[in-house]
């Protein structure tokens, strides 16, 4: 069974079609450039792009970079502004014809990443963190999820950890990574005194060089790269449209995600 899954990032808007028995990717990765005017028409203009390049016309998850309650985006910190107050649910169905499940960009990393990746099995207190444009969080609690974390914009230095600490900053600051582990130490810390986890999986396009930094991170929880890398929302929303094809939820380390809200 395929579920089309999309995310919507600040860069770019990714889709895959996606086992949702398996977690597997069953087509190439497909990625759009994110309007540079990225209002609901002109993304969902792209969402519906995507759709037709896989010609696809069955249930779709998408992930969405702000708070997503009810299918209602509430947030808007890294696209534009006109998004807080929008049905992203019924704007997506309608640009292409499909049921479509929306949640927050980092939940669904996070799921894909305790279902199938790197915390599978994992019990305890589970960070997930991605790095990209921001900084996104998703929390597990002995496979429960914590839905709409927004910790990258805990408040560091006078500014939100995530205009100190994403991956964009070290871009834009050609920041080495020496230089960038250490404000993403201060950022863990900051983490580790409020929630105190077992274990960390660190995420986002940035994952796919954990080689070049994981080993300067410093926290008294494990801490390990995230397996499914920059397909994770991907594959996390798609598995979070699993009820849309009529399928069961899967399950995390021992118990059942808790239920999403679309």
């Amino acid at each position: 069974m395929e579920v089309l899954g999309i995310d919507i990032g600040g860069s770019g808007i990714k889709g895959a079609l996606i086992n949702v028995i398996t977690g597997e990717m069953t087509t190439e990765r497909h990625r759009i450039p994110t309007p540079d005017k990225s209002t609901p028409e002109n993304v969902a203009t792209v969402v519906a792009e995507l759709a037709r390049h896989f010609e696809w016309n069955g249930p779709i998850g998408c992930t969405f970079p702000a708070v997503v309650r009810h299918g209602i985006v509430y947030t808007a910190a890294n696209v534009d502004k006109s998004w807080i107050g929008t049905d992203a649910v019924t704007l997506f169905e309608k640009s292409t014809g499909c049921p479509v499940r929306v949640l927050n960009d980092a939940d669904a990393a996070g799921l894909a990443e305790m279902i199938v990746g790197a915390g599978k099995d994992r019990q305890g207190v589970v960070i997930m963190l991605t790095f990209g444009t921001g900084i996104g969080t998703a929390i597990f609690v002995d496979g429960h999820l914590l839905p709409n974390t927004e910790f990258g914009h805990l408040p560091i230095r006078g500014k939100d950890a995530e205009h100190r600490a994403s991956a964009k900053i070290r871009d834009d600051e050609n920041l080495s990574w020496s230089q960038w582990a250490e404000r993403v130490n201060e950022y863990l810390g900051l983490m580790e005194f409020f929630f105190s986890p077992d274990l960390f999986i660190i995420g986002g396009g940035v994952s796919k060089k954990h080689h070049k930094f994981l080993h300067l991170l410093k926290t008294q929880a494990e801490i390990i790269p995230a397996q499914l890398r920059n397909e994770a929302g991907i594959i996390g929303a798609a598995l979070a449209a699993r009820d849309l094809a009529q399928l069961p939820p899967l399950v995390t380390a021992t118990e059942e995600v808790l239920p999403l809200e679309s």
